[in-house]
């Protein structure tokens, strides 16, 4: 198992900015959420810890690409902002989450929580779940683990037409494996960042490995 550390000095080179629109919104933080923010600083910090490559196959290590700091993916141009008239997060579970109603629910609140800590200050809304039929999409039984798939493709133009008016984004859940294409075996999840719409499985175990 390798693991990337970074030293403090690294760290602080990423992360500080002096991009005035940055500056000026740190400086709107209040006391206890610039310590927050300074934890990113610390190489020990129990709050960001170092980034685990588990095997050779994982994403970092099997497609290398050049990395990004935070200042760059801010100036990105093609970065989608929420706006005051779009300021809330969906989420749509298509398919049921659990072996029972109690599970789901369970879920759902992991979730949700998770969405209004990660992403302050969106609002965190949830829709009335639908069964796989509801979405009308295609499905394969994979042959080599003999799961039910569906399509996310398909689950992707579904979520579009399901968007609300208010919507950042939409984001469609499922413990249902996922295909994007027939040559593909698997895919954890597909997105349509100029759409605002990711969707995935929920939980990886669940997936065709």
């Amino acid at each position: 198992m390798q693991i990337i550390r970074h030293s403090e000095q690294t760290l602080k080179t990423a992360l500080i900015s002096k991009n005035p629109v940055l500056v000026s919104q740190y400086e709107k933080l209040d006391a206890g959420e610039q310590r927050l923010m300074n934890e990113a600083f610390q190489p020990a910090s129990d709050l960001f810890g170092p980034i685990t490559l588990h095997s050779p196959s994982d994403w970092i290590t099997s497609h290398p690409e050049a990395p990004q700091d935070f200042e760059q993916f801010f100036s990105d141009p093609y970065r989608k902002t929420p706006s005051p008239d779009k300021r809330s997060i969906y989420i749509q579970s298509i398919g049921s989450l659990g072996n029972t109603r109690i599970i789901s629910e369970e879920y759902i609140k992991w979730l949700t929580g998770y969405c209004k800590a990660y992403f302050y200050g969106l609002r965190v809304k949830l829709l009335e779940p639908v069964p796989v039929s509801a979405t009308r999409c295609s499905f394969r039984v994979n042959e080599n683990t003999q799961n039910l798939q569906i399509h996310a493709g398909d689950i992707l133009k579904f979520l579009k037409k399901k968007k609300p008016e208010d919507a950042f984004c939409i984001v469609g859940i499922t413990m249902i494996d996922l295909y994007p294409r027939d040559s593909w075996n698997f895919v954890f999840g597909q997105a349509s960042l100029t759409d605002g719409i990711p969707f995935l499985a929920l939980l990886l175990e669940a997936s065709s490995t």
